[in-house]
């Protein structure tokens, strides 16, 4: 019923530089919504809030989680802001319909002491676990995305200062520093990169920071796979992922003082609010630890 309308408007997404994994959730849902207007003999003249509120409704009864419908409603208000500009339309009527509301759900964050037993596992120093070491050390160094991880260069890295500059999320460039650990590890990692004749550029011209043994750029499935291979030796049924590193990083900075702004800022977040979800995180584990040390604290 609107294909032509999901095609011009996936289209300007792409003239825009959006990531191919954000233009292929927008063209999921929107096709999950044409569809729902095509089995309902709906035309987009006649979409108003409550065929919305229907969709949401068939989307629940899919069993599709709420986190999933209130995606979907954020595209579909995307979409028609997209409509109005083009003067397809006059209103939006995704914008009469409330966001499900959604639970709040806490970053899953290590101890400061389980960080430490996960950077010192890759022992030997072979090319591999040099970079690996190198990796994990940057990634709870900085607390980089592991897409902006894979996509740095080694230009990218200003090693005198321990600066590291990244292209993040709507191609947002932020500059995040790294400590000694992070930097002794990558000069090591480096030393032996070199010493295998693995340095030199991809396809696009860049040289890749991290590349696997034959040389090429090392790929996002490429470090989950690798932190999945090392959680291995955390204690059973530890979850761990690039993400949590990055949620240790913030956390691991608020309690020991940094100020929410500055986090806000080293994550490149462009809402506050999504970086106060870590004020959360930090009160639970000084509950916990109120628990465990209070010998009046037996039901807090």
């Amino acid at each position: 019923m609107i294909r032509g309308e999901i095609d011009a408007f996936l289209g300007a997404l792409a003239r825009r530089a959006a990531s191919a994994h954000t233009v292929a959730n927008y063209r999921r849902d929107l096709a999950r919504f044409d569809a729902f207007l095509e089995m309902r003999q709906v035309t987009l003249a006649a979409v108003d809030h409550v065929v919305i509120r229907d969709f949401l409704n068939s989307l629940y009864l899919e069993n599709l989680a709420r986190s999933s419908v209130a995606r979907i409603l954020s595209t579909l208000r995307t979409f028609f802001r997209f409509l109005i500009r083009r003067r397809t339309i006059e209103r939006n009527p995704a914008e009469l319909v409330s966001t499900p509301r959604l639970p709040r759900k806490l970053p899953v964050t290590l101890q400061q002491t389980e960080v430490q037993d996960l950077l010192e596992i890759p022992g030997e120093r072979t090319f591999k676990t040099l970079r690996d070491r190198a990796i994990l050390e940057l990634l709870y160094a900085s607390g980089l995305r592991v897409s902006e991880l894979v996509g740095l260069d080694d230009t990218d890295v200003e090693w005198t200062d321990g600066l590291v500059r990244v292209l993040g999320k709507g191609r947002k460039e932020r500059i995040v520093p790294f400590g000694q650990f992070a930097r002794e590890a990558l000069d090591a990692y480096r030393a032996e990169r070199s010493r295998q004749g693995l340095t030199r550029p991809d396809d696009t011209g860049g040289l890749p920071l991290f590349v696997n043994v034959r040389g090429g750029r090392l790929t996002a499935r490429s470090i989950e796979r690798l932190v999945a291979h090392y959680r291995a030796h955390l204690r059973p049924g530890r979850r761990v992922t690039p993400h949590t590193l990055r949620h240790s990083f913030a956390t691991h900075l608020l309690e020991n003082g940094a100020d929410l702004r500055s986090i806000q800022e080293l994550l490149g977040h462009a809402n506050l609010g999504t970086t106060q979800k870590y004020t959360h995180a930090s009160v639970e584990h000084l509950r916990a630890e109120y628990r465990k040390a209070h010998p009046r604290a037996k039901g807090s």
